[in-house]
Order: structure tokens, then sequence, then C-alpha cells
């Protein structure tokens, strides 16, 4: 058999199995930009069986790597052994959560020491003007910061605007987008995140805002950068022109729970840095100013900062629930605790974690942010390397062979620049 035909046929097999798991999981398949035709096929056949998918995706894994270049074969193999892992959980099978998130994601996680999380509340305390605040203390001077940082619920759609608009002409001088790119922007309620991207294809996105959550001025520049420009929208767009234009369709299908997904968050928390630089602060209160809205700039960038020591809180919360049975009311008082979360936002962080699909995914903030940090600050030219992980299909495997070429140099920064994911 021609290499390029088989090629294809592994290729449009992994596709069809992808696609399947849409019918077990709704939002499964988060992207799918390939052939309709296929889709339909998939969508119009039996129901398939949990252990039945497994069961093919390591069928498929055995045929690797079946005429691909060894990049294309290693990526998906990675998916494969991620797909195979999520059908023995939709089959019911019992898989320890550190377990789960290796298979998903290939990274390895464990609980931070709580040492970690008094060394950053004590950096808030300074950064917050309350130096030596603990407790209710520190808890008051935080929200009553937070209060003041909020953006007026009809002042939100604009600044989303203006912020979008600013960040899209830069992205497009730095790293070019088609012209025919788009990203619409609609507010929703009643969901477990903060914001989502879905990528319609043809270069066109439809960003999701949840109303149900407050929006700061401190956080709203790195959600929109998140999912637009120069973070989701933006990779899609340039992985849909330069890698599914060339052929490799195994680009046209993102999936939740995949490797694809921790490179992906793992990115478009670093977006506003790479855009913008570390100092975006001062840019973002331009922007704001000629809303009519007062940001402390200098402010912020030290909460931000004092605020990395945080990063890992939410994960640990997942690890507590999910591999130490702990109760969810002492979980959401463990993130009371240590993020300075009211009580409903702890609920909402929650919701997230113990969310069937999603409960997984908070790994994705975490390790990918840090694991991107580290390779990109091993980087002689961070704002070009970001631009690798915007047009090729990196895989944390990848990263972690190129970090293992530089040295020491690539096992310092990422908590030194971590900040806290949505």
């Amino acid at each position: 058999m021609p290499a390029d035909t088989a090629d294809l046929d592994i290729v449009t097999d992994y596709l069809r199995l992808g696609l399947a798991f849409d019918r077990l999981e709704e939002g499964f398949v988060d992207a799918y930009t390939g052939d309709p035709a296929l889709r339909a096929e998939v969508e119009n056949a039996p129901a398939p069986e949990p252990a039945q998918l497994a069961a093919r995706a390591r069928a498929l894994l055995a045929e690797l790597p079946g005429g691909l270049p060894a990049d294309r074969a290693e990526f998906l193999g990675a998916h494969l052994r991620a797909l195979e892992c999520s059908a023995r959980r939709f089959a019911g099978e019992e898989i320890s959560f550190v377990d789960e998130v290796r298979a998903y994601f290939d990274v390895d996680i464990a609980l931070a020491d709580t040492d970690r999380y008094e060394s950053a509340h004590v950096a808030l305390a300074e950064a917050l003007g309350v130096p030596g605040a603990t407790g209710d203390d520190l808890r008051d001077a935080y929200a009553a910061h937070r209060r003041a940082d909020e953006i007026p619920p009809a002042k939100v759609d604009e600044c989303v605007r203006a912020f979008s608009g600013a960040l899209r002409e830069r992205v497009r001088a730095r790293y070019p987008l088609p012209d025919n790119e788009i990203v619409e922007f609609e507010v929703v309620t009643d969901k477990p995140w903060s914001g989502f991207n879905y990528y319609l294809g043809g270069y066109r996105s439809r960003v999701a805002i949840n109303a149900d959550l407050t929006q700061y001025m401190s956080s709203l520049p790195s959600l929109i950068a998140h999912e637009a420009y120069p973070g989701h929208h933006t990779e899609h767009c340039r992985k849909e022109q330069l890698l599914v234009g060339a052929g490799q369709h195994e680009q046209s299908i993102f999936l939740v729970n995949t490797p694809q997904c921790l490179m992906a968050e793992g990115l478009a928390d670093h977006a506003l840095d790479a855009i913008m630089g570390p100092d975006w602060h001062a840019w973002a209160a331009e922007i704001y100013a000629d809303i009519g809205l007062r940001f402390d700039a200098d402010r912020a960038a030290r909460v931000g900062r004092a605020a990395a020591g945080l990063l890992t809180v939410r994960q640990d919360a997942a690890l507590l629930l999910h591999d130490r049975d702990v109760e969810a009311d002492t979980v959401a008082q463990f993130l009371q605790t240590w993020l300075l979360a009211p009580p409903e936002r702890a609920r909402q962080m929650l919701r997230f974690l113990t969310s069937p699909l999603w409960r997984a995914y908070i790994s994705t903030y975490v390790e990918g942010y840090r694991l991107l940090d580290r390779w990109l600050d091993a980087s002689d030219d961070r704002a070009a390397a970001f631009g690798r992980l915007l047009d090729e299909p990196l895989i944390p495997a990848s990263l972690r062979r190129e970090l293992a070429a530089t040295g020491p140099k690539a096992e310092t920064g990422a908590d030194q620049r971590a900040q806290v994911a949505g």
C-alpha cells in the first residue's frame, strides 16, 4: 500500500474515533473542521460502546506509524492513549486521578506543600498594603481590592471590544492571520467556566463570556488574550491554515482531555505576556481610561505577582476530591482558605472540578502553564518560541525533549512568573 494511502487511512480512522466520543459525551469534540461527511457518518452510525472505543484506540496505536512521519505518529500516539483512557472511564473503570491526568495530558501531578500558599499570603498582604495580615483580615483586604477592580456590568461589552480590537491589531502584525478571520463575542450564563472559545472553522470563532461571574479589570485583558488574540482563536486559525492546509488532517479535530488541551491552555495562559510583555498593566490602564475606568496598574501587577504562588490550589482541590476522597464541603473550605475566595466562587470552582467531562481539566492550566513557561524561558526569543506553539503540532513530550537539551536554564522561571488561571 502506498505510504500516502496508509497515512490517509490511519488519520481518517483517528478522526472517526475522536468524533465517536461526542456520542458518549456531547462537547468532547471541542472543534472539528474536517470533512462534514465523515462527521455525518459517525453521527448516523449506531451509538458506540465505550469498551469498543477503547479497543479501537489500542488497535490504532498498534498500527502506528502507519506510513506517517515520526512526529505525526508521535502526536497521534499521545492522543490515542488519552482516548483509550477516556473510553475506559466511560465504561466505568476506576482509574486514579493521577493516572487519569497522566494518560490525558502526559504530565505527572502531586499535592503541593501548603507552605507555598502561606508564603503567597504573606506576599499578598504586602501587595495589598496590609503587611502581616492573615485570616479574615487578609480576606477582607483582598475582597476590598477585588471590589475596586470590578468592571461595571454596563461597561463589560465595551471593555471586551476595546481589548479585542487592540490585541487583534498587535497580533495580526506579529503573527499574521487570514484576512477573513473573525471573533464574535456573546454573553452566556449557567456555565462552569469563565470564558470559552468555540472554533467554528474557516477562521471564525465564537467566544462566550460567562455573565454569572464578575469581570475584573486585572483579568479581562488576560481573558480576551486567552480566548482570542493571540490565544485559542489565533492558534486554531494558524493551525488550520498552515497544518490542515498542508494535509495534516489530524489537526482538524480538537478533543477534550488530550495533550492538545494542555498545550492549548498553557499557550493561552501565556498569550497576553507573549504579545504585550509582562508589564502589560500600564497599556491596559490607558485603554480603561478611554472607557472612563480607573485601573491601578502598579497595584494590580504587585497583587498578580503575589498570587503566583497560588497557581496549584485548584489542582490540589481536585486531587483532594478525587484521590483522597475528601468531602466537597471541606474542599470548598480549602479553596476559600487559600484562594481567599467567597463561598459562592468556591462552589463555582467545585462545579468545574466535579464535572464528569471537565474534572481533570484544571491540570491543563496548572501543568500546561508551568511546562510551557519552562520551555519559553529556555528560548533565546520568547516571542518566536510562542510562534512555534501557534504553528507547530507540539506535545508535552516534544517540549520535554527540547528542555532536556537546554540544561539547567530550563528548570527556572516557571513558578516565578506563574499566574492564577481563569
